[in-house]
């Protein structure tokens, strides 16, 4: 058999794609941790150890910048801060492409 013919055995139509979304649905409830970045910087131990309350470290974004989203370290999206009641929330906007997203994982 050539490398490059398919190894499996062809399945009916729909077949394929059904065992696919049974797959995803296993992952479900698999928890993972979404993290909202609003900037980063660098900073010395020295600088580190005289932060106290009221400090002011400067990040690396501009006032009303989109936030990164990322999903255990991954960046998956951009997105901004909302309220939700009296809580905050995220609503997403840029999605990060696909591809770019696995090769993080």
């Amino acid at each position: 058999m050539d490398e490059s013919e398919d190894t499996k055995a062809p399945q009916p139509e729909g077949k394929g794609e059904r065992a696919s979304i049974e797959n995803l649905r296993v992952l479900e409830n698999i928890e993972v941790r979404m993290t909202v970045e609003v900037g980063r910087t660098e900073i010395t131990i020295r600088d580190l150890l005289r932060l106290s309350e009221g400090s002011v470290v400067e990040l690396d974004r501009l006032a009303g910048d989109p936030l990164d989203i990322l999903i255990n370290g991954t960046m998956i999206a951009r997105g901004e801060v909302v309220m939700v009641g009296e809580r905050f929330g995220v609503r997403f906007g840029e999605i990060v492409d696909l591809e770019k997203r696995m090769q993080g994982i």
